[in-house]
């Protein structure tokens, strides 16, 4: 009989490419121990769904919703969820990439407690939502301007292809009923322009005067979403709150602890600085400083401040896209550390000089810049053990990295639209747009049920590791590659999603318990290899191999059944009647001398008891008490 090192060797022979059959292709690719052990809450573009998932891709918890995200999720410190929504129907009158138009609050038992909407032909939400302290909803929208009023205000009517502006706005609003909100303040990008293009209409100015303002003309095109901000960001301490302006290539910061009329004028706040710009970096060129040489962001998404207590506390992270980057398109993951100064104001450069810094502070990219690039949405996040969180948006891979850029954990979204796929198929670039990853104790999650339940991938057939129909030699090889140990999983053990595929008692691990429900879905003439060693100390009684409590001729036809039939055993301790360690033919020929020749006696245990023998065998069940 085979021992388990002999198996290996002849399956390297046999099927040179069974490794590979064992890698999954969606879910939960791997992870080592420098992994940070949360929680990551997914909401893929295509899905009303919002699933909550532990470290191995396993759905622990969901949000329904009719909507599609429009495109943010948080988790609330009391396990309610706020999303914000895609409006149902067709596109609304102000439609572009990230739109969104709806905010909801869902408790954790799915029931809906807010439904807000913030869609009309003059203003939209899109992309981002922030909850902020007091219990208000920060919300990112568009407004719209015509054609009239943009010239009016000094846009070039070059810049306005398609008739009209939807520059971005800010409200804070707070929930007055089911379906209302008050609107208790807001910031308004078109009270802070300047441009230098026509003397004789409003904002006229030098423009490298004014970095606290946003040139009107600056973007390098005439869409009507022509700042396309797509990420904002709250800090709490400050007061303030940070925005990516995408197709301007920079992030702003704005002082919140203005009145809704000095957020309108240039004074008041914390800062004195009213609604104008606080802080901007990324690309100068905007505000008439620098060159393109200055230029340090491309396309940018997900911009935030590191939490308190987290590495890097009070810096900012950006998922930098990298479209247009010199040299070539790659992504990468920056962090910078803004010049604050004491009283929440930021080092202002002499004219015609950039903000600072001028070199980032951490920052990630692939090995081989080029193999990762993430054209558009996109997003990352920074984790309490100093862990960064990465999301390719267009693809829904997300990966974990350390701080030396290592990959500590990988997942790709594993659903097609709203279908779930199965694993094995390949990678659908199911759109998703920021990684939420979350500890174990946020407060959120304190007395929930969180017990893991099943992947949101789909393993059609236990134990066929190779998705080929049938359950054969293949599949026993990368069953014993992932084999766990002898059983009482508790968590998950093995490495990656192509566990799930063996894991027939759904308890974590792959064990003896999972090899014989393995063997008892054979399909291969072949005679079932041995199975990986299994030290249980499961009682039994040796001989009764059909497990029926007795010992009799009954037993030794189970045996041949098993040898020569592909039949499965409950026990192999009880069928290996010589007490030899192996199953062959041995042992029916020496239960048939002991019961009808003049054999010894069978070994102990003859009543129910533990194997005296240490050897590879074991039981899945068995007929003792």
């Amino acid at each position: 009989m085979f021992r388990t090192s002999t198996l290996c060797a002849l399956l390297a022979l046999v099927a040179p490419s069974i490794a590979d059959a064992a890698d999954p292709t969606i879910g939960w690719l791997g992870s080592t121990p420098a992994t940070f052990e949360g929680y990551t809450i997914l909401a893929p573009m295509t899905s009303t769904t919002t699933y909550l998932l532990d470290g191995a891709g396993r759905v622990v918890h969901t949000w329904p919703s009719v909507h599609r995200p429009g495109l943010t999720v948080y988790l609330q410190d009391n396990g309610d969820l706020l999303r914000s929504g895609r409006v149902l129907g067709p596109n609304p009158p102000i439609s572009s990439g990230g739109v969104g138009g709806v905010v909801e609050l869902i408790a954790w038992d799915g029931t809906l407690l807010w439904r807000y909407t913030y869609s009309s032909p003059t203003v939209q939400q899109h992309h981002d939502i922030e909850r902020l302290p007091n219990g208000n909803v920060l919300i990112l929208a568009w407004e719209l301007k015509t054609g009239a009023e943009a010239i009016a205000a000094g846009r070039d009517p070059a810049l306005i292809s398609q008739g009209e502006l939807w520059p971005e706005h800010l409200v804070e609003v707070s929930q007055t009923g089911p379906t209302t909100g008050a609107i208790v303040w807001e910031w308004h990008l078109w009270d802070h322009l300047v441009q230098d293009f026509d003397a004789a209409q409003a904002n006229f100015g030098v423009v490298a005067d004014h970095p606290e303002l946003i040139d009107l003309n600056a973007a390098p095109n005439g869409s009507a979403d022509w700042i396309h901000s797509n990420s904002i960001d709250y800090h709490a301490t400050l007061d303030q709150i940070v925005i990516s302006a995408n197709r301007l290539d920079e992030i702003w910061i704005i002082d919140h602890s203005t009145t809704p009329a000095e957020s309108a004028s240039h004074s008041g706040g914390n800062a004195g600085r009213g609604g104008d710009l606080l802080y901007r970096w990324g690309n100068p060129v905007t505000y008439g400083a620098g060159t393109v040489a200055d230029e340090m962001l491309w396309g940018q998404h997900c911009v935030e401040w590191i939490p308190g207590g987290f590495p890097g506390a009070g810096n900012i992270t950006i998922f930098n896209n990298g479209a247009g980057r010199p040299g070539g398109n790659y992504s990468s993951v920056d962090e910078i550390t803004p010049p604050l100064e004491p009283g929440g104001t930021y080092t202002w450069p002499t004219q015609g000089s950039p903000f600072g810094p001028s070199t980032l502070t951490w920052t990630y990219s692939a090995p081989n810049p080029f193999d990762f690039y993430a054209a558009f949405i996109s997003g990352t996040r920074r984790l309490p053990n100093g862990n960064t969180v990465i999301i390719d948006g267009p693809t829904g891979h997300l990966f974990e990295v350390d701080t030396v850029g290592d990959v500590v954990w990988e997942y790709i979204v594993p659903i097609s639209g709203v279908t779930p796929l199965l694993q094995g198929s390949p990678p659908p670039n199911s759109q998703t747009f920021r990684p939420t990853r979350i500890a174990p104790d946020h407060p959120g999650l304190v007395g929930q049920a969180l017990t893991p339940g099943t992947p949101i991938e789909i393993y059609p057939s236990l134990g066929d590791f190779d998705v080929d129909g049938d359950i054969d030699l293949d599949d026993h090889s990368c069953f014993v590659d992932l084999f766990t140990g002898p059983g009482n999983g508790v968590d998950v053990e093995f490495a990656n999603a192509s566990g799930f595929f063996g894991d027939f008692d759904d308890d974590g691990d792959l064990d003896c318990d999972d090899a014989m429900a393995l063997e008892a879905a054979w399909t291969s003439g072949a005679a079932f290899p041995q199975l990986p060693a299994c030290a249980l100390s499961t009682e039994f009684r040796r001989g009764d191999a059909n497990l029926d409590g007795g010992v009799d001729i009954a037993d030794a036809v189970a045996g041949l059944a098993y040898l020569f039939l592909s039949a499965s055993l409950g026990c192999h301790s009880a069928a290996d009647v010589n007490d030899d360690g192996g199953l062959d033919i041995a042992d029916p020929i020496a239960l048939l001398d002991a019961l009808f020749g003049s054999g010894g006696p069978i070994p102990d245990p003859a009543a129910c008891g533990v194997d005296p023998t240490a050897d590879g065998l074991g039981c899945a069940s068995t007929a003792c008490p």
